[in-house]
């Protein structure tokens, strides 16, 4: 059996710029998050939210533009393999939007969080124990590097925020992403600006956001955006 790449050495995945070393590195920062969410509450609970959203959907979208294509073209069984990955990552998804629409006096908030850590952490197992592991058969540690530097351009123009109704897989992840790409950091900088800005202007800024906010739904609404998925796991 495979071994799980949380127990391999740097070496062993291939070097620091592997693409497995770079998801791992992810991992090890999304654990460390989630166990700083623990026990949180307020608006430091929102703060550490966000930082897991800014890494988490930046994180995904890398994965399904760049590494799950491969795993399908290489592996017999890298359709179910990614479509089990996929399905997670909507589930989460559609987790924090509702989280976002319901805000923080929610009864089902608590419920809802745990069960985003739940999904997270099995996202997590699936891709450490199974996924990348049987890609490591596959590749070799140069086509591992080279993999990493895409997975890493990827992630560097993706899109920070949920969006539930996009295709989790090319041609509607693909071409949706830089347009949500450049909304969604776009807001990052507008409310960072808002939250540590003079209170006066918080309320134009906030107005900003939202109709950027609306732009993005725009994008998710195209037919081209949601296309690609098989079968469908966007909503």
């Amino acid at each position: 059996m495979a071994r799980s790449i949380a127990d391999q050495s740097e070496e062993e995945l291939g070097g620091p710029g592997s693409v497995l070393t770079r998801q791992r590195r992810d991992h090890i920062e999304l654990d460390r998050l989630l166990r700083e969410l623990q026990g949180s509450s307020g608006a430091a609970q929102e703060e550490v939210l966000t930082r897991i959203d800014r890494l988490v959907f930046s994180h995904a979208f890398a994965e399904e533009t760049v590494l799950w294509p491969v795993l399908r073209r290489v592996l017999p069984d890298g359709d179910a393999l990614t479509l089990r990955v996929e399905e997670e990552h909507q589930e989460v998804n559609e987790l924090v939007s509702a989280l976002e629409a319901d805000g923080p006096d929610d009864p089902r908030r608590a419920q809802r969080l745990a069960r985003l850590v739940a999904v997270l952490r099995e996202d997590v197992r699936d891709e450490e124990d199974v996924l990348f592991p049987r890609l490591q058969e596959k590749l070799d540690p140069h086509e591992l590097r080279r993999l990493g530097r895409q997975w890493q351009l990827a992630r560097r123009v993706s899109p920070t925020r949920a969006h539930p109704t996009v295709s989790r897989r090319p041609p509607g992840n693909a071409l949706s992403g830089l347009p949500l790409s450049v909304i969604d950091r776009t807001r990052d900088v507008l409310d960072a600006a808002v939250r540590r800005g003079p209170e006066r202007l918080a309320p134009a800024g906030r107005a900003v956001s939202q109709s950027l906010a609306g732009l993005a739904g725009l994008v998710e609404r195209v037919p081209l955006s949601r296309r690609g998925d098989r079968p469908p796991t966007s909503r």
